[in-house]
């Protein structure tokens, strides 16, 4: 039989292109030779994640190559067979199909390059697949009893079975092919005696019985599979969206993120909320930052995950240690919203972290917190790319439930499928987002999945900015669609919004008018830009407002002494100092126009106001001073690091992103020319005094014993081992290897009649023979 190692070395440069493509844990890092190449391809984590990446119909041909594998020589037209059957012609080609897409993996390798070649498991296989691979019985070819391989013995020993044997056989047929040995004078008992008398049921353990596969594949027909694995159809139920509504939901949700982003930015530089001791946002802080942002906690969680994600705010590094705005919201700032909405989804879409897992508690029953470091989950990309790619194969305006995308990713993946709560969550996050239009994958999120131009599909689907404002009487602003840059700033500044939807309304009050003023603005230029912008003249009750505001705006002026206050006026200055709401402010009279306090200028101004009155600061030249908030910033560096140490997490654990095509194209040449070098500098050892038989593999080097080893275990062949005792004494040995994992080989010593366990290490060389003709 062909081995593994000779199957690779056999394959075109670019058919090992390919596989490099399919499983990039091979080429990642970078194999030194063929032979390591396929010790890695052989190894039980690779196994594992080439298994958790196959669809379904991969797997069940996997599973019937397998367990036909250990009955003799199985050609692909006798896999066919067991895995479709009498099945229709779609059917057929759909196994056949998946056979091709089992051997471009390297799951399985035909003998020779004869189409009708016999084919074989890759090493290691059998062992990934679990012990009743497509529920029959392994093959135990060292029992004492031999159970009946003849279809038509099993069939005319069936015919004289007493009652209820066959029920026994029924319930086990399908798989898993253990049960439980009746009790004596159970209903049952009889009828499992006398299967176990005929073979056609062999003992298991004390407890259990085995169906023998020879048996099953009898009773099922020779079929391995009830009915071939096929890509499930789309829902009949499932929802359709019109393309306006797609468009018009997403293109709401993502200018709505986007702004809710810069307002979580801008209010973090000012009041930097504190970092935990663990890591993380507190509760308290959380709910802060959910006030401000008015929305609901959990998508305030997210948002300040995703701010996270894009990199725009970390931990200061402070001995007392803050969230702080990154110097990356700057640029971002300066961008027009497609732009900053596409950073954001493209953040999210590869972050490694579980935003939905905040408010749960972990194992320690501690409440998990916004950006703690514990919220990791390197699986969390392949998951968001694997829902939104199940969204985008159903069709355009095709809305899906978790349920339905479930039941999709049970045939793509069936040994990976993830947990409702986690595809829950990601197509929530979606919405949010403004990926997901009405449910639905919007053009923005197709090509966000696609990796196009996702600002400008979003753009596409943005309503044009309107630049100008309705100012009404009663003190409030209609804003007829989307406010253009210029007029969302001027909004900010002079106004709150009270409302977001089809059109934007806002309120002009006391407040956001000083808060203009207080940033430098005067009356007169703040009218000139309202009215820049107005449909009609300003309303007389707007522009008293802001002249009333402008007039009391810094009757009081506060300086520093620790600061003091003075007015021109004495009534205004009458009454502070005995006032027990300024108690704190350590209010002293200077004069009848002039108090000091023992609290700083900012302080005392913000105490005043809060009582009504309008104060302003100055300098010490009697000039008014406008007092902008702080602002702080944090560099780069805190965010980059977080995103190398899940770069790290993400190479260890799940799969990986396949390394360019020329690099992949570069490597496999590369590997050739290193095992032939290698090759040629370590001819197989031979062993001596063993005239009879011929050496046909041999090694010492490290990586080719292990391919060895897993290849002997998938044949039950015996090999030469040559073994290194504890006092450096090296020993030959002929073993028949049972299962190599974990740097140690389980083996049988057919001479000695014993079983012993080697570590890897302490194995010099292995040869592999076989008799000569």
């Amino acid at each position: 039989m062909a081995t593994f190692t000779g199957y690779l070395r056999a394959r075109s440069d670019d058919e090992l292109v390919a596989l490099l493509r399919l499983r990039p844990d091979l080429a990642a890092p970078s194999p030194s030779t063929l032979s390591s190449l396929a010790v890695r391809a052989t190894s039980r984590s690779s196994l594992d994640r080439a298994l958790a990446s196959v669809d379904a119909g991969v797997l069940q041909v996997l599973e019937a190559v397998v367990a036909l594998d250990e009955s003799g020589p199985v050609s692909a037209a006798q896999v066919v067979r067991a895995v479709a059957g009498t099945a229709d012609e779609a059917a057929t080609a759909a196994v056949e199909g998946a056979l091709r897409a089992a051997e471009a993996r390297a799951l399985v390798f035909p003998e020779d390059t004869d189409p009708d070649a016999a084919l074989h498991p890759s090493p290691g296989l059998p062992e990934a697949l679990g012990p009743y691979p497509a529920g029959l019985a392994p093959v135990d070819h060292h029992r004492a009893v031999h159970p009946p391989t003849d279809p038509d013995v099993v069939r005319t020993l069936l015919d004289d079975a007493p009652a209820g044997a066959r029920q026994v056989l029924d319930a086990l047929t399908w798989g898993p092919p253990v049960g439980l040995s009746p009790s004596p004078g159970s209903p049952t008992a009889t009828a499992v005696t006398w299967l176990l008398r005929h073979g056609l049921l062999v003992p298991g353990d004390t407890k259990h019985v085995l169906l023998p596969r020879a048996v099953a594949l009898t009773l099922r027909g020779g079929r391995t599979h009830r009915s071939p694995a096929t890509a499930p159809p789309l829902p009949h139920d499932a929802a359709v969206r019109a393309d306006a509504l797609v468009a018009s939901e997403s293109a709401a949700a993502g200018e709505r993120v986007a702004r809710l982003v810069a307002r979580l930015a801008r209010s973090w530089e000012q009041s930097p909320p504190p970092v935990l001791r663990a890591g993380g946002l507190g509760v308290r802080e959380l709910k802060r930052t959910a006030a401000v942002l008015e929305v609901d906690e959990g998508e305030a969680a997210f948002v300040v995950e995703l701010a996270g994600a894009a990199g725009f705010v970390a931990d200061d590094g402070e001995e007392v240690p803050s969230f702080v705005p990154t110097v990356a919201v700057d640029d971002w700032w300066g961008q027009d919203v497609a732009d900053r909405w596409a950073a954001l989804a493209h953040a999210w879409l590869i972050s490694p972290r579980a935003a939905w897992l905040v408010g749960t508690r972990d194992e320690r029953s501690a409440l998990r917190a916004a950006l703690d470091p514990e919220l990791v989950r390197a699986w969390a990309p392949r998951l968001r790319a694997t829902v939104l790619g199940t969204l985008a194969d159903a069709g355009r305006g095709v809305a899906l439930t978790a349920p339905q995308v479930l039941e999709v990713l049970r045939w793509r993946t069936p040994r990976s499928v993830p947990p409702t709560n986690a595809v829950e969550a990601v197509l929530h996050e979606a919405g949010l987002l403004g990926v997901l239009g009405a449910g639905a994958l919007s053009d923005a999120g197709r090509a966000l999945v696609a990796g196009e131009d996702a600002a400008a599909a979003l753009a596409a689907s943005l309503p044009s900015a309107v630049d100008e404002v309705l100012l009404q009487g009663d003190l409030t602003g209609i804003v007829p669609g989307r406010p253009s840059a210029a007029l969302e700033d001027l909004l900010d500044r002079t106004a709150r919004v009270e409302s977001r939807g089809g059109a934007v309304t806002v309120r002009f009050t006391a407040d956001s008018v000083r808060a203009a003023l207080d940033a430098g603005s005067t009356a007169d230029a703040l009218l000139a830009e309202l009215q820049a912008h107005a449909r009609g003249p300003v309303p007389q009750p707007l522009e008293y407002l802001v002249r009333d505001a402008a007039r009391r705006h810094g009757r009081l002026r506060a300086g520093a002494a620790s600061s003091y206050l003075r007015a021109d006026d004495p009534t205004l200055l009458a009454g502070l100092v005995d006032d027990p709401r300024f108690s704190d402010l350590g209010l002293v009279a200077l004069a009848p126009t002039v108090l000091v306090a023992q609290a700083s200028t900012r302080e005392l101004v913000d105490v005043l106001r809060d009582v009504g009155l309008a104060p302003v600061a100055e300098g010490p030249d009697g000039q008014v001073l406008h007092l902008t908030p702080e602002v702080r910033r944090v560099g780069r560096r805190g965010a980059a690091a977080a995103r190398r140490r899940a770069a790290d997490a993400a190479a260890v654990v799940g799969p990986q992103e396949a390394l360019p095509a020329d690099r992949l194209a570069a490597l496999v040449p590369r590997l050739r020319r290193a095992d032939d070098d290698h090759t040629a500098a370590a001819p197989a050892p031979v062993t001596p005094g063993k005239q009879a038989r011929s050496t046909i593999a041999g090694t010492a080097d490290p990586a080719g014993a292990l391919v060895l080893l897993r290849e002997a275990a998938a044949e039950r062949a015996p090999v030469w081992v040559e073994l290194v005792g504890p006092q450096g004494l090296t020993e030959k040995r002929l073993l028949r290897p049972v299962l190599v994992e974990g740097g140690r080989v389980r083996a049988v010593d057919p001479a000695r009649e014993a079983e012993l366990t080697i570590a890897v290490h302490r194995i010099a060389s292995v040869t592999r023979e076989e008799e000569s003709p």
